[in-house]
């Protein structure tokens, strides 16, 4: 790999992707959503401003994803609307980002002969656990907008290997936190509520059990896909092969920063019934028969990092501690 784009750079994952490929030593060209002002999202604040190139545009526009397309060997396809609260609300512009984007992604990846795609999934396609730890062999389940969008966006780009020969591997990352992630996310949510001393805490469901992973390893779980061969054709889980309810994870928050909690239920953070994912858990046994790719980080010292993260006030003060993020 000598030249990757990263699609959904200034997001979350996308930023420390980029990040991580640039100290591999690999040249990015970084696509951000366009926006009037001109922001990169999560890279304007990056420490490697200067080694990257930045576009701005949107995976929605089939020309110009052919254009960003040319003249790179990887593709890592990030892009995408995520937060599953609003996709109650907006489902057709999940459609539109998720499934339309990757259709146009995958063709302007044709159309330039990329050598290699990696199309982002997630956990949430495989819905409430039939069977745990979680294979790539688990029935997919829609239960959300969210994960039906994935689901068809995941179907397209095996598609467009089968179709086409194009060389697509499907990574399927498990629940990724860490410093940048958005509000509407737990972990973030609870430590942003922590930090500005707040006690009483509004959460949803706490029963549901989650596998979280740190942010760098998910990162990781990439570079190490992109570079195997025999990746290529196969979707594949990245994860840490654990559980923990989101309670317990509220509680293992509060007691690394030291406070005593109380937790009341908020009623607009709880998922319809039959949309609740009740079990995550990763079968992470083919990426590391694969690629040797184990996780780094342990639950507690990825919270350490992120709680350290978001105690420095700039970072703290993007979170609106008090508003419900959809």
């Amino acid at each position: 790999m000598k030249k990757a784009l990263v699609t959904g750079a200034d997001g979350f994952i996308g930023s420390h992707l980029v990040e991580t490929l640039v100290r591999s030593g690999v040249e990015v060209r970084a696509l951000c959503q366009y926006n009037s002002f001109s922001s990169w999202g999560w890279l304007d604040q990056s420490e490697y401003r200067g080694k990257f190139e930045v576009i701005l545009g949107d995976v929605r526009d089939p020309a110009q994803m052919r254009s960003v397309a040319k003249g790179v060997d990887t593709i890592f396809h990030l892009a995408a609307l995520i937060a599953i609260p609003y996709s109650y609300q907006a489902p057709s512009s999940y459609i539109d980002t998720n499934v339309h984007g990757t259709l146009n992604v995958l063709q302007g990846a044709l159309d330039a002969g990329v050598g290699r795609v990696i199309q982002t999934s997630t956990s949430e396609v495989y819905g409430t656990a039939r069977f745990v730890p979680i294979s790539e062999s688990h029935p997919l389940q829609a239960q959300s907008p969210y994960s039906a969008s994935k689901i068809g966006a995941d179907a397209i780009a095996y598609s467009y290997h089968s179709s086409f020969d194009l060389p697509v591997t499907i990574a399927r990352p498990f629940n990724t936190y860490g410093p940048r992630q958005s509000a509407r996310a737990v972990i973030p949510t609870v430590i942003s509520q922590l930090l500005s001393g707040r006690t009483t805490l509004k959460l949803g469901a706490l029963s549901p059990t989650r596998d979280f992973n740190f942010v760098q390893d998910t990162c990781d779980g990439f570079l190490a896909l992109a570079a195997c061969d025999e990746a290529i054709g196969q979707t594949v889980n990245i994860g840490s092969g654990g559980e923990i309810s989101i309670g317990d994870t509220v509680r293992l928050i509060a007691d690394i920063i030291g406070v005593n909690i109380e937790i009341e239920c908020d009623e607009q953070r709880l998922r319809p019934a039959n949309s609740e994912v009740e079990r995550l858990c990763c079968d992470n046994s083919l990426i590391k028969s694969l690629t040797g790719f184990s996780p780094r980080y342990s639950l507690k010292d990825g919270l350490q990092a992120t709680i350290e993260w978001l105690r420095q006030p700039d970072n703290l003060a993007r979170y609106k501690a008090d508003i419900f993020n959809v």
